[in-house]
């Protein structure tokens, strides 16, 4: 049984109660921070927590607590992580790790350092169609995986701290890009070393000082190139939308706007319809249920099963780190408008891949560049001759 001090009590605390006192069924929350004492008094009522604090310190340090869960603002994710090594209690964090790598990585070795448990709440690597894809993919079901590229866009963030830069340490690339990274970094291999970054990003709409919509792309060292889309200005919900390219085959997945089930109301006795939907009237697109579709139940046993077997959850303050890095170099990217290096002072992937080759051979004179039947029904292939380069058909029935 997995005990847990909650820090924080607002929009994700709640998700992450939701999902670990429905979950399993055996584990409990058994402490709550919040800053706020009307905050904390009526979370620890709704979800049966027996203790609150508005001190941070003394939620970590009770006893009966193995596991510390971080639903804060981003700028006080260190200060949280800080106390867990102090009082050597496991710790997950919701996203992103840090403001910037330079935080992440102080986090990293000090998790390490205190030789805790630590794992990174990217619910969205979680998600049962990405599990279902993911093992697609690591079954070669799309061969060499060539582009992965996810999209993560809504009206905007539930909390006021999310916009203001200093707290939050960025806008919608932090935000969201922490996802959209994460998730085609896990199509690519996170082994594979992402070497650099080209990011647009702008304030659009929003009066905030941070961005609200960013276009990116990372390219890895086996040529790879993962993409993300990013906005607080989408109209319209949620879209939570991912697609997979390999040599052999391509995968699309959709997660939220377009669930698979649709409903009409003019609005008569409708409330609440799914994350940051913004009307309840009209043409609705419910989600079946929010905790397990965005990844929470299965992330949640992740990190609880391996806590209790003494493991390594799937996703780690390691992740996060690397996340973080890329993000680093997105920022940068939109304000230079160039490629902009990937900083890793820690990299523990592999080390000097190299694009794998693009050429198959047909014969001993060709390449194969396509092959196909026609509309009329003739088989033909494309071939490139290897000594001229000359392009040339033939046909085989």
């Amino acid at each position: 049984m997995v005990k847990i001090a909650m820090l924080g009590s607002g929009f994700i605390a709640r998700f992450y109660a939701e999902s670990i006192l429905g979950q399993r069924s055996r584990d409990s929350i058994v402490s709550v921070y919040s800053r706020r004492k009307e905050s904390a008094e009526k979370f620890a009522k709704d979800y049966k927590c027996n203790h609150w604090t508005t001190e941070m310190e003394e939620a970590i340090a009770r006893p009966e607590v193995n596991l510390v869960c971080i639903s804060l603002p981003n700028n006080l994710h260190e200060i949280a992580v800080l106390l867990c090594c102090k009082h050597k209690k496991a710790v997950m964090t919701t996203k992103p790790l840090g403001r910037n790598a330079t935080e992440a990585r102080r986090m990293l070795e000090a998790v390490e350092d205190a030789g805790i448990l630590n794992a990174y709440l990217e619910d969205l690597v979680y998600t049962p169609k990405f599990l279902k894809a993911h093992q697609s993919v690591a079954n070669g079901a799309l061969g060499r995986i060539l582009w992965a590229k996810s999209r993560e866009t809504h009206p905007g963030p539930h909390s006021e701290w999310f916009w203001d830069i200093e707290q939050a340490g960025g806008g919608c690339i932090l935000d969201l890009g922490c996802h959209c990274v994460e998730i085609a970094r896990s199509f690519i291999g996170k082994d594979i070393k992402p070497v650099e970054v080209m990011c647009w990003a702008d304030t659009q709409v929003k009066p905030i000082d941070a961005e609200d919509h960013a276009i990116g792309m990372v390219k890895y060292e086996n040529g790879a190139i993962g993409q993300f889309e990013v906005s607080w200005t989408f109209r319209g919900g949620m879209d939570l939308r991912d697609e997979v390219m390999g040599t052999e085959g391509t995968i699309f997945i959709n997660n939220f706007l377009r669930t698979g089930l649709e409903m009409f109301t003019t609005g008569k006795g409708a409330d609440y319809v799914a994350e940051k939907a913004e009307s309840n009237t009209g043409w609705l697109f419910p989600v079946g249920d929010e905790v397990n579709d965005l990844g929470y139940n299965h992330m949640f046993t992740d990190v609880f099963n391996a806590l209790e077997k003494g493991a390594a959850p799937k996703e780690t303050f390691y992740d996060g780190y690397v996340v973080n890095a890329i993000l680093d170099a997105a920022y940068r990217s939109a304000k230079t408008k160039l490629w902009e290096p990937v900083k890793l002072d820690i990299w523990r992937g592999r080390i000097g891949v190299t694009k794998d080759s693009h050429l198959i051979e047909y014969d001993a004179a060709h390449y194969l560049v396509k092959e196909e039947v026609t509309h009329y029904g003739a088989k033909k292939v494309i071939l490139k001759d290897k000594t001229t380069g000359k392009i040339t058909e033939k046909v085989l029935s």
